[in-house]
């Protein structure tokens, strides 16, 4: 049985992120895109264990199997407090946790506040972190579904606070773009007081949204790490 490879988008974002991964990551590997659940009348959660007890009941089924969990930016976040709740639950951990692009949890979120912030002024934050291609924001669909599922998203990222659990037990393989203007290597780092196995910090080229820009080079880290976890006992 290939390994479940589970993936968690970044705020605002969704399945679509990894869209060409299974093709990417080979027949070792079943890539499972994770949609994001939203309460009744498609607004957000207004905190992450909300979000992540949701999540937890949509993908008990699926996580019965050998899984490895990936996540970034906010996914990470979701990523890591998922994996802790199920280890409160008396569940089995993933393999392995991949994190990227998010500052340790106990650390002050490094998405921005957004209510202060205009629409403009949060296009203009999305365009620095690398986000928002040129004429994105003209269209009618960013406007009226993007923004406001992003404005969700990074309430519920400024809102959490660490309550402190104990390190996981699971390796924990964390990445980031080496020109990221929102978390830096340091702030990468500091996810060793939520693991006992922290396996490295890989620094990849690019800013925030690297994985977007340029995979090919994450896909090359990933391939033999995802073989090695696919093939433990």
């Amino acid at each position: 049985m290939p390994l479940r490879l589970f993936c968690f988008p970044h705020a605002g974002g969704g399945p679509t992120t990894y869209r060409h991964w299974h093709r990417a990551l080979g027949p070792h590997v079943s890539v499972r895109p994770v949609h994001l659940p939203r309460c009744a009348g498609g607004a957000g959660f207004t905190d992450v264990d909300s979000l992540v007890a949701a999540l937890d009941s949509e993908l008990a089924e699926q996580l019965t199997a050998p899984h490895v969990f990936f996540g970034h930016s906010m996914g990470a976040l979701v990523a890591y407090r998922l994996a802790c709740r199920r280890r409160a639950s008396g569940h089995p951990l993933p393999r392995a946790l991949l994190l990227s692009g998010y500052a340790a949890p106990h650390l002050p979120a490094p998405l921005p506040p957004v209510d202060g912030l205009d629409d403009a002024a949060l296009i203009a934050v999305l365009r620095a972190a690398g986000d928002v291609p040129a004429g994105l924001p003209d269209l009618p669909d960013f406007l009226d579904r993007y923004l406001p599922a992003l404005r969700d998203d990074l309430r519920l990222c400024t809102a959490f606070r660490d309550p402190a659990d104990p390190p996981l037990s699971c390796p924990a393989h964390v990445f980031g773009g080496d020109a990221d203007p929102l978390v830096g290597e340091r702030e990468l780092h500091a996810w060793d007081r939520h693991t006992t196995r922290l396996s490295g910090v890989r620094m990849l080229a690019g800013d925030h949204f690297y994985l977007d820009h340029a995979p090919e080079q994450l896909f090359r880290v990933l391939r033999p790490l995802l073989r090695r976890y696919a093939a433990a006992g």
